[in-house]
């Protein structure tokens, strides 16, 4: 039997007693690298800007197909798979990995005298890294679909010389060229251009030799990637879970709603799979699990976060610790739209988010690895979190403490200057 998580509070008994977590460590699962690796490819090849993530949404439901996993799709599109779990009562708590298929993008803004497009993103991203970006553009009707290049207005250094270098490189100061003959707003109109088209950036995907992926929108895909390889190696092995998980792909994280729906009530514990910053000042590796404990929407669950790094350290598994500042994910959005779950975020490591984004293969499959592991243990507190509430008795609130605070009077020369009794 190996202790999963060490209650640090050596005067336990002050406290509400706490059930013990302890259980068998299983091992990670073996992950079909070469899979996930093609899978990942096929996924960033799939323009998927938020808004506009049908055909990527058929692809991952393809995979699952394939993978004899079943799914639903709630009415807005996002896709809820269901790995099966022991025989229990159907108001037993269940799991739910969380990822999300919508990437960052553009939309059309307005058609243009010279032409071109003026632009409005999709998602927080910067202009500088849209300019230079090829594009694909669809327009109303699906066989229409026009590439074309993002540019910034003085885009020719042999008309604007030094200019090019000193021009602002904000979204007012790109455009869109597209490759059709277009002059005019006239033009456009023919071409069946309108304000509201989706505009999409090519990924140009690359695996390298030394087991890089150097790609456009390795964020939100890799995770996707990740929780389909999950998903194969649980069926393959013929695994039946100790809870029922749902495995939910998300299509609109990336403006903020992400999880805010399709999820069922008796989830106890949620993991998303995300990128995870890799630059400086930050803790997160290329190379293996960033465990998310707190962004921009506040602290991850305490006991679900410290439960999945000593599944890590158990599973000889390269996993660190980090705090995003600028960031927020699918669990944020599940838990301010109510969700009563534990919710905690595993990374794969991303340098350049939401630019030219590079990860590693080892990252994607470690974080994969990981969630085969957490998987296959019960809940973190199997018999609280059986039910969405419960009496304070019980409450496992010994394995965190907390000193009691002691306020005494201060003697009459220990008062701060300028106060009376």
């Amino acid at each position: 039997m190996t202790e999963l998580y060490r209650n640090p509070n050596e005067n336990a008994e002050e406290y509400a007693p706490a059930e013990p977590i302890t259980q068998e460590t299983p091992s990670p699962l073996d992950i079909d690298r070469d899979w996930l690796v093609g899978v990942l490819v096929r996924l960033l090849q799939t323009p998927s800007p938020t808004g506009r993530t049908d055909a990527v949404m058929q692809f991952v439901g393809d995979m699952f197909t394939r993978l004899g996993v079943p799914f639903t799709l709630t009415r807005r599109g996002a896709l809820v798979a269901e790995l099966p779990g022991e025989p229990s009562p159907a108001d037993t708590a269940e799991r739910a990995i969380v990822v999300h298929a919508d990437t960052i993008g553009c939309m059309v803004q307005r058609l243009k005298p010279n032409g071109r497009l003026e632009l409005t993103p999709i998602g927080t991203h910067s202009a500088r890294f849209a300019a230079g970006a090829r594009v694909k553009l669809f327009v109303d009707g699906p066989d229409r679909v026009y590439t074309g290049t993002v540019l910034p207005l003085m885009a020719s250094g042999h008309r604007y010389n030094d200019a090019v270098d000193s021009q602002p490189g904000d979204w007012e100061h790109v455009e869109l060229r597209v490759d059709e003959p277009a002059e005019n707003i006239e033009d456009l109109r023919r071409l069946g251009v309108q304000v509201g088209d989706f505009v999409a950036l090519v990924a140009t995907p690359e695996v390298t030799d030394s087991g890089y992926i150097v790609s456009r929108h390795l964020d939100g895909k890799a995770g996707v990637a990740a929780a389909l390889a999950v998903a194969k190696a649980i069926t393959e092995n013929g695994i039946v879970l100790p809870h029922k998980t749902n495995i939910m792909v998300t299509i609109s994280e990336e403006v903020g709603h992400g999880a805010s729906h399709g999820l069922v009530d008796s989830v106890a514990e949620l993991v998303s799979l995300d990128n995870a910053v890799v630059a400086p000042e930050q803790e997160s590796i290329e190379d293996g699990v960033t465990l998310l404990m707190a962004d921009l929407h506040g602290p991850y669950d305490y006991h679900l976060t410290r439960r999945l790094h000593s599944l890590a350290h158990s599973g000889d598994i390269p996993c660190v610790r980090d705090v995003f500042r600028h960031y927020r994910s699918d669990a944020a959005a599940a838990i301010e739209a109510g969700a009563g779950t534990r919710a905690a975020l595993l990374g794969f490591g991303v340098d350049g988010s939401h630019g030219w984004e590079r990860t590693t293969i080892a990252s994607v499959e470690a974080v994969a690895r990981l969630v085969t592991m957490w998987l296959r243990t019960k809940l973190t507190f199997a018999k609280w979190d059986a039910s969405p509430e419960g009496e304070l008795e019980g409450f496992p609130s010994a394995l965190q403490p907390a000193p009691v605070e002691r306020w005494t009077r201060l003697a009459p020369d220990e008062h701060p200057a300028g106060q009376d009794d």
